[in-house]
Order: structure tokens, then C-alpha cells, then sequence
């Protein structure tokens, strides 16, 4: 069912101008699937004319017609949310549940900007004087272009491209070379649903090749990217130079604090789940524990039981609990962070190596004891990686949880209102969820602070990143 997936370039899905074409790999097979037509510097330029034309159109559309259009390709992908989650999990690896998730939530995200554009109010300003009027405009800031990851490829498109197409803009998307057929299928719902030609651009190819050609062209008034954050910083310097407005969601470290008035059991039993979800590939996956001393050994023990009961295997298996890595990179990156705090006295609880000789398979892995000066302690792992330290009070874990300039995402775990006020006020993160796993619903800011970046893809913030804010004054 895996075909290739083409380029659409004001409303038509091409092959490149040149043919120019990127093999598709299956990462649970480690096979050739598919393959994603490469985009020239000639698709690029029919690509920014399309959506200048895109933008003339769809600005002047009312904010009820673009709802209207947008909640029908909400409608049109959870009809097609089966085919669409295949084809995430054969190119991705993750299992097919998480993939039809992945594709459901989407469809929300859809539903959330479609009703949030119709509220882009502007606002009547109390003059000084009379005969005095005073008002704020809100105006769709132009084409967009937008660059996603390989991790979430159904998801991190979607908040993007329904914000750009709910406030009035255009957008050129450039979505991973790794997963393509996902996000294509998505945008597909968008054409059928009746987007005008040329509103939405979907293009392939060298990510540093794409982006060095779109953000200084003078068509591109808004960036949006997700990623690394040397990527990100390189970027946003970038769009800086050229005065281009810049949403940057890169990457996190998120630390995770256990108290000793936690429910052990419950938080073990959480956490598990949320670590290993998509392999640990995730930019807001619970990464560096630090758990109280008097309840560490307890958590390390239930924490290392749980991922040993973990069924990995291919995505399209309904028993694998744990899909593959997404591409061959991640292993050799995985093995070297784990080796260098192994030798720096870390230790191994479990995991730690390679599942068989064919696909991107890791085994769930647990680090306990790990010295600061390790490189998991310090770069992000994304992969299937917890690392387990002890910390002796409050004071000690919010300084921990502090210590990385990254600030995307922090998990707490405590029984104590006294605790969780602290927390409140002292973690430096974006996003902080305590007691529960609340983050990433279409309804709520979606961001991070420092090195992780900055703006937010959800939330009721979310559409002011696409829009100018134009005061009038007129005398009556």
C-alpha cells in the first residue's frame, strides 16, 4: 500500500522538476519502500509564486468559510486515519496504535485552530479626546514556511499548517525526507476539503538546502520550525537577519522529579509508558529522573522490571508494545551515550544494546547513578534511554532541573501541595506537568524557554505568531 509520495506545488502533486527522487526506508525492515520526489531550486521558486498567489486568495476568504474548510479535512482524516496510521508506522517504525493516535489527535488539532481563527479579535482603543477613534487590526502576517521532524510527522505539520491556514496564511511545507507518504496523506485531506491551490505547498529534499533557499526569500514572512537546537539557533539567526518572525520548538532534556510522598507505584507506572512512547524519540520524553534517596532503589527496581516487560518488535505487530528507532542514526548515537557513562560509573541496570540484526531495534534501557559530567546527563539521548539519579531534597532537584540551558518540558511526582507550589514557582521549563501527563492537548501552550525556544504551537497564543497587529486612528 506504501507509494511514492509526490511534491504539491499550487494544487498539483508532481514529480520534481529534475526527477529527482529520495529512497524510503522501512525502519523494521531496514527495506526500501517507497520514494519521495526531491525538490529543485525551480520547484522551490513555483513553490513561493504558488503561494503568493495561495496568499491573495485565501486572506480575503472569511475566518467562518476557512473554518468551514478546515473542520471538513478534520472530518476527511479521521475517515482515513487507518490508512494514514499505516503508512506513519511502515516509514516511522512506531506501533500502529500510537501512529493511529498520532493521527486522531491531529485531526483535534485541526478542529481547535479551525474555531480559534473565527476569534482573532482586534480590539477598540478608549481615545483621550472625542471624536476619536481608536482600533487594532489583526492581519495574516503572509506565506509561511514551515519545517517539521521525522519523530511526530503527521503532528508536527498539522499545528503549523492549521495555524498559518486559520489565521489567513499560506505556507510552504517542508516535511522530513525519512516519512513522507504521513504528512502528504494529511495534506491531501486539505486539497479535497477545498483549500484553494496553492494556500498549501508541500516540498522534499536537503533540509539545509531548503531552508537556505525559502527564509531570506522575500515571499517567506513567517518561519516555524521544529527540530535540534543547533539547527534551530542557526535558524532563527537566519530569519533574524532577514526581519522574518520565527516560532521555534527544539529540543528539551526534561527532567522528572519523584519525592518520597509520591505514589511510587502509580508514578513508575506512568512514566514507563510515557518514556518509551515512540522509543523515547520524543522532544518532551521524561528523560533525566531524580528521585528522592529513600525511595530510589524502590523506583530504580519497579522502573527497570517495567521495560524488561516491554515487547519490542515491528510497528504492525499488535503485541509490540515498542516500534523501532526511526533510522540507523540513532543507534551509534545511543551506544556511544551509554558506553562514555558506563565508563564514567554509571550503571547499567538494563538494556543497553541492539534487538537482532535487522530493523532499528533497541532494547529499553535504564541508567542509574550517572555522573553530571556524562553526555546523557548533558545531550538530549532521544531514544529509548531513562537515566535514574538520587537527589536528597527539593532544593537539590530543582537545582538539577535547572542546570541545562534547555527549558521545554518537566515532570513532577509528589503527595505534598507544600512540594508542588515550589515546583510551581521554581522549574524552569515551558511546559510542567505535576502528577499527571498533561501536556500536548490542542487547547493548551506548547513551548519552551532558553535553548528549547520560543513561541507556542498550542493554545489560544498559538494564531499571534501569524498575525500583524495594524493599529488605526481617525479622527471623526
Amino acid at each position: 500500500m506504501y507509494t511514492d509520495t509526490l511534491l504539491l506545488i499550487d494544487g498539483i502533486w508532481s514529480e520534481a522538476s529534475d526527477g529527482g527522487r529520495i529512497a524510503v526506508v522501512n525502519p523494521a525492515t531496514e527495506e526500501v519502500i517507497g520514494h519521495v520526489a526531491h525538490a529543485t531550486p525551480t520547484d522551490l521558486e513555483a513553490a513561493l509564486a504558488a503561494a503568493q498567489r495561495g496568499f491573495n486568495v485565501w486572506k480575503n476568504v472569511s475566518p467562518l468559510e476557512r473554518s468551514k474548510i478546515m473542520r471538513r479535512a478534520a472530518d476527511l482524516l479521521r475517515a482515513r486515519s487507518e490508512t494514514i496510521a499505516m503508512l506513519l508506522t511502515l516509514e516511522q517504525g512506531k506501533t500502529l496504535g500510537e501512529a493511529k493516535g498520532e493521527v486522531t489527535a491531529a485531526a483535534d488539532v485541526i478542529d481547535w485552530f479551525a474555531e480559534e481563527g473565527r476569534r482573532t479579535y482586534g480590539q477598540v482603543i478608549p481615545a483621550r479626546a472625542p471624536g476619536i477613534l481608536q482600533i487594532t487590526i489583526k492581519d495574516p502576517v503572509g506565506p509561511v514556511a514551515a519545517f517539521t521532524p521525522w519523530n511526530f510527522p503527521v503532528n508536527q505539520v498539522v499545528r503549523k499548517l492549521s495555524a498559518a491556514l486559520s489565521t489567513g496564511c499560506s505556507i510552504i511545507v517542508k516535511a522530513p525526507e525519512e516519512t513522507p507518504a504521513s504528512p502528504a496523506a494529511m495534506i491531501n485531506c486539505f486539497v479535497d476539503a477545498g483549500v484553494p491551490a496553492g494556500v498549501v505547498n508541500l516540498v522534499f529534499g536537503v533540509p539545509a538546502e531548503i531552508s537556505e533557499y525559502l527564509i531570506p526569500h522575500p515571499t517567506i514572512r513567517k518561519i516555524s520550525f521544529t527540530g535540534s537546537t543547533p539547527v534551530g539557533k542557526h535558524l532563527a539567526s537566519l530569519a533574524g537577519l532577514h526581519m522574518k518572525r520565527a516560532t521555534m520548538e527544539l529540543g528539551g532534556h526534561a527532567p522528572v522529579l519523584v519525592f518520597d510522598d509520591a505514589d511510587i507505584e502509580a508514578t513508575i507506572a506512568l512514566t514507563v509508558q510515557h518514556k518509551f512512547r515512540n522509543a523515547g524519540q520524543v522532544c518532551v520524553s521524561p528523560t533525566r529522573f531524580l528521585v528522592q534517596d529513600s525511595v530510589a532503589d524502590r523506583f530504580i527496581d519497579g522502573f527497570a522490571t517495567a521495560a524488561e516487560q516491554i515487547k519490542v518488535g515491528d510497528g504492525l505487530d499488535p503485541n509490540s508494545q515498542m516500534g523501532a528507532l526511526a533510522n540507523d542514526r540513532r543507534i551509534p548515537a545511543l551506544e556511544r551515550m551509554i558506553e562514555d557513562a558506563v565508563d564514567r560509573g554509571a550503571r547499567l541496570v538494563t538494556g543497553g544494546r541492539r534487538i537482532g540484526n535487522k530493523g532499528y531495534f533497541y532494547a529499553p534501557t535504564v541508567l542509574a547513578d550517572v555522573p553530571q559530567d556524562a553526555l546523557i546527563m548533558n545531550d538530549e539521548p532521544f531514544g529509548p534511554v531513562a537515566v535514574i539519579n538520587r537527589v536528597a531534597s527539593v532544593d537539590a532537584a530543582l537545582t538539577e532541573a535547572n542546570r541545562l540551558p534547555f527549558g521545554l518540558a518537566a515532570y513532577a511526582f509528589t503527595g505534598s501541595s507544600e512540594t508542588a507550589s515550589r515546583l510551581r514557582e521554581g522549574v524552569r521549563s515551558g511546559m510542567l506537568t505535576i502528577n499527571h501527563l498533561g501536556l500536548a492537548l490542542p487547547e493548551v501552550p506548547f513551548g519552551g524557554l532558553g535553548d528549547s525556544g520560543y513561541g507556542t504551537e498550542g493554545g489560544s497564543e498559538a494564531v499571534e505568531a501569524y498575525l500583524d497587529t495594524r493599529f488605526v486612528t481617525q479622527k471623526l
